[in-house]
């Protein structure tokens, strides 16, 4: 049973995130941020992790909070769901191509966060959505998700087409990650004992 459902709730947001480590991939995201929907639905997807998200924050300041405690509640989602990781890959990596665009994602479910983010976004926006808030995103997700995490991006010019390009190869390389090791479906994958 590799599920969990977190809500968090502050003065600045209101948000619920169920997922599944073992599903098809089936997603229903309402944050009230529309590219950033569209990004946790591309996460959910390639990630084959069910995800229902609902996120109610201070839009009329602007997305910041939204977005980066979506990110803490999806980061402590992960942890929960994956328990003591006995049985896990823990590693995975992608190299993913998009139009223009090429990002590379490499990570570790080490209880260790760690983030580099090498996306070189042209600030600005993507519709109303705010560039600088994937790093953000992101940079919640692997502290409170316990992941070390490192994205790089080796080609591109459109910000759409990288941010894609970066949310889909961390889910292809989060999904080959949490996959259960059939060589070692009992063990804890750490020379410690312990993750």
């Amino acid at each position: 049973m590799r599920k969990a459902t977190i809500t968090r709730k502050t003065a600045e947001t209101d948000i619920s995130v169920t997922i599944d480590l073992d599903g098809s991939g089936a997603y229903d995201n309402q944050t009230g941020v529309g590219f950033f929907d569209h990004m946790l639905d591309q996460l959910s997807r390639h990630a084959l992790i069910d995800m229902t998200i609902r996120a109610q924050g201070d839009l009329h300041i602007d997305d910041h909070h939204t977005v980066e405690d979506v990110g803490i509640a999806l980061g402590q989602a992960l942890s929960e769901a994956l328990g003591d990781k006995r049985g896990i890959r823990r590693y995975g990596s992608c190299l993913l191509a998009m139009d223009d665009a090429q990002v590379r994602c490499a990570l570790d479910l080490s209880a260790r966060p760690y983030l580099i983010c090498n996306l070189d976004l042209p600030f600005g926006k993507i519709g109303t959505f705010d560039t600088e808030l994937v790093r953000e995103f992101f940079q919640a997700l692997s502290t409170h998700g316990g992941i070390t995490l490192h994205i790089d991006k080796l080609h591109g010019f459109n910000a759409h087409h990288i941010s894609e390009a970066a949310f889909k190869s961390v889910a292809r390389a989060l999904r080959e990650a949490v996959e259960t090791d059939p060589r070692k479906a009992d063990a804890i994958p750490s020379t410690k004992g312990s993750l």
